[in-house]
């Protein structure tokens, strides 16, 4: 998935209002970001079959050390424990920690079998989610709708930027979205690892439209500035 891990990032916001966007950004694509960095290093792997699936020419034929079970929870944990150390808030430290976990149950549903529980093992999971152009759009854009929905009805802009900078975001995401399930594949793979890099990118961006937006209060009209973490 892509659009769905950030569906999740949005939600997260209503749970943990003191984490900031751009961590919860961080949180959903954690491993896919590490993920570009392994195959340049050639620890991971990914191959170009158009073809592999109706929605992605590509096939994960070896990433366990970003995208197995284990070892998302261990992302997880990490980032987790990092967050609690900056900031004291135990309950937005386990939101982070759930968000980035929540990458592989959502990867689980999305990819055909090729998703490890852990490195060295045999077993694989996937649904196959991404067989079906038509489901997969379906899922992931109405993932995406309903926590978009969740998030502003939770929080306000505080100016002009606040709405520029997020719509704006949303429209980066989905034409990255549609140009990936209708583009040409990518040249090579380490085009595609260069270019996942970029997905970095997302969490400055979060942190931008955070300064710029306030957490709307859950007991009256009245509205409370959000603690940017």
């Amino acid at each position: 998935m892509f659009i769905g891990h950030y569906a999740v990032a949005f939600a997260a916001k209503r749970a943990a209002p003191v984490a900031s966007l751009g961590t919860l950004f961080l949180a959903c694509e954690l491993v896919d970001g590490v993920w570009p960095v392994f195959l340049l290093l050639g620890i991971e792997r990914v191959e170009i079959r158009p073809g592999d699936t109706a929605f992605t020419p590509l096939a994960f034929v070896h990433y366990p050390w970003t995208h197995s079970l284990l070892m998302c929870a261990a992302w997880a944990l990490a980032l987790a424990a990092a967050y609690r150390l900056v900031r004291p808030d135990t309950r937005a430290a386990l939101a982070v920690g759930a968000v980035v976990l929540s990458h592989w149950v959502l990867d689980a549903i999305a990819h055909r079998p090729d998703l490890p529980f852990a490195p060295g093992g045999a077993a694989r999971i996937g649904l196959g989610l991404w067989n079906s152009i038509p489901g997969t759009l379906l899922v992931e854009g109405g993932m995406f709708a309903a926590a978009l929905a969740l998030y502003l009805r939770f929080t306000r802009a505080r100016d002009w930027t606040g709405l520029i900078a997020l719509w704006a975001f949303i429209a980066f995401l989905i034409a990255a979205y549609l140009g990936a399930a209708f583009g040409p594949p990518p040249p090579s793979v380490t085009v595609l690892a260069w270019t996942g890099l970029a997905g970095w990118l997302t969490v400055p961006w979060g942190y931008w439209i955070e300064r710029h937006r306030q957490v709307v209060s859950r007991h009256s009209s009245l509205v409370t500035s959000s603690i940017q973490r």
